[in-house]
């Protein structure tokens, strides 16, 4: 596989992470428009692309001799304009703090200047029993530079 075939991780402009997403026929519902869910599954890849970015990807989380992953545990979702099939949409990705074993993120889906729904993410780092536990010193050096600062 050469390097023009293989899926684009996005990229960076400044902290946001932009990962360009296509709608297609099975992203929608019997009306035409974006099925509700499946921003999930947006927002879902662009937090993996912006992980994998930032050199960190989920399998290496897992290979360790203390294998961790993330879970959500809390998402809102506002829907505030519909996306339709053949939209060309953006997610836009920003971490913005580490907090114990928490990872606050904050996302929305655009359409050029129109926001089609956005969300804040909470993600727990977990050992793979299920139990929370804090990010390695290596994921927080890997994730630190694409934080918010503090004013």
């Amino acid at each position: 596989m050469t390097a023009s075939d293989r899926p684009t991780p996005g990229r960076f402009e400044g902290r946001e992470h932009r990962l360009p997403v296509r709608v297609y026929y099975e992203d929608t519902d019997f009306t035409g428009l974006v099925y509700h869910a499946n921003y999930v599954r947006y927002f879902e890849r662009g937090r993996s692309d912006a992980l994998r970015l930032m050199g960190i990807g989920h399998a290496e989380l897992l290979d360790g001799d203390k294998p961790m992953a993330f879970v959500v545990s809390k998402m809102g979702l506002s829907f505030l304009k519909p996306a339709r099939i053949d939209d060309e949409l953006l997610v836009r990705t920003r971490y913005d703090a580490v907090k114990g074993p928490r990872l606050l993120i904050s996302q929305a889906v655009t359409r050029g200047d129109d926001v089609l729904c956005r969300t804040g993410v909470e993600v727990v780092c977990i050992h793979m029993d299920g139990r929370p536990r804090r990010p390695t010193p290596a994921l927080i050096e890997k994730v630190g530079p694409w934080l918010a600062r503090e004013a």
